[in-house]
């Protein structure tokens, strides 16, 4: 597995690995693959957070530790700190720390260490940041408007990856990842595979089934130009859609409707509004295909903040 990948920010001051520490980071890598089940992508950004870690430690900035892994519990959390200097989001922060504990688990289980300097490690409150989900009028605008500026022929096919994101809550990676064999149009539903290469079934509602029927029968075979592909939504060229390119199909029709999006807003609205509308948290979990419900209580925050707005707003003795 080739790991020599390129950072798109790194935080400042940081050198290149020694070959030594980048050993250790394969054999982590190697573990989450082989051991874990892991995928390509979680992997990747395990490889990212640990190289700008260790590599912020050889800059000097490490405790004085003995032994082959020179970090104490105290460099974790300046990190965390230098992070945060360097405007990361909370969602970046967390995901090192997820990497960080990770990688510590795997030291001990090689016999590296024999203490957990990431034990018990927290983010601190004040950088929890709730999920932003759209309004529902937001969202109604959004997957009915139809951009003048946009190619006919491609409109077809991005407007039914919009519809599915939000008729199923998928993540960006599970839309570009389903393949044909994965849709069943007369039950309405269709496979999917999450985080951790962990398989799911979900709903479908009727429009995103129309959409991609649609897709499927006026623009797909055009695309492959006589070719064969297992996956479902296809670039112009034919060849299988990617996240980078999916979300700039997102962003244009975001631009377009003059709705402001992320490339997770639409899913955090599919799992808000379901909420809202009374859908029970262990169903949505399932969905969202969360392993840990504490994940998606997140949402009953957001709900609940929604809820007490409206409140102060309109009952008479709130104010």
């Amino acid at each position: 597995m080739n790991h020599e990948l390129k950072e798109k920010r790194e935080v400042s001051g940081i050198q290149p690995l020694n070959a030594e520490t980048l050993s250790l980071i394969n054999g982590f890598l190697s573990y989450l693959t082989v051991e874990r089940g892991l995928s390509k992508n979680t992997v990747q950004s395990y490889y990212l957070d640990l190289k700008g870690f260790l590599g912020y430690l050889e800059n000097g900035q490490a405790s004085r530790v003995k032994g082959p892994v020179f970090f104490a519990r105290q460099d974790i959390v300046n990190y965390m700190g230098r992070l945060k200097d360097n405007k990361y989001s909370a969602s970046s922060v967390c995901r090192f720390i997820s990497s960080v504990k990770g990688f510590c688990r795997f030291l001990i289980i090689e016999k590296l260490i024999a203490e957990d300097p990431s034990e018990n490690l927290k983010m601190p409150k004040q950088w929890e940041r709730l999920p932003k989900a759209l309004s529902i009028d937001d969202i109604k605008k959004l997957l009915s408007h139809e951009p003048a500026t946009m190619s006919r022929r491609l409109f077809i096919r991005d407007s039914a990856m919009l519809e599915l994101l939000y008729s199923s809550g998928l993540r960006v990676s599970e839309v570009v990842s389903i393949k044909i064999n994965d849709l069943n149009f007369e039950g309405g539903f269709l496979r999917v595979m999450g985080k951790g290469s962990k398989e799911r079934v979900v709903p479908m509602n009727r429009r995103a089934v129309e959409k991609i029927k649609r897709y499927t029968r006026d623009l797909r075979p055009d695309l492959l130009k006589n070719k064969q592909s297992p996956y479902l939504f296809l670039t112009g060229r034919g060849t299988p859609m990617t996240r980078q390119r999916f979300w700039q199909a997102l962003k244009k029709f975001g631009i377009a409707a003059g709705v402001k999006l992320s490339p997770h807003s639409v899913r955090h609205s599919f799992a808000t509004h379901l909420l809202e509308g009374g859908a029970d948290l262990r169903s949505v979990q399932k969905m969202l295909g969360h392993a840990d419900i504490s994940t998606t209580q997140i949402y009953t925050k957001v709900t609940g903040d929604r809820i007490r707005k409206v409140y102060l707003e309109h009952h008479p003795r709130a104010k």
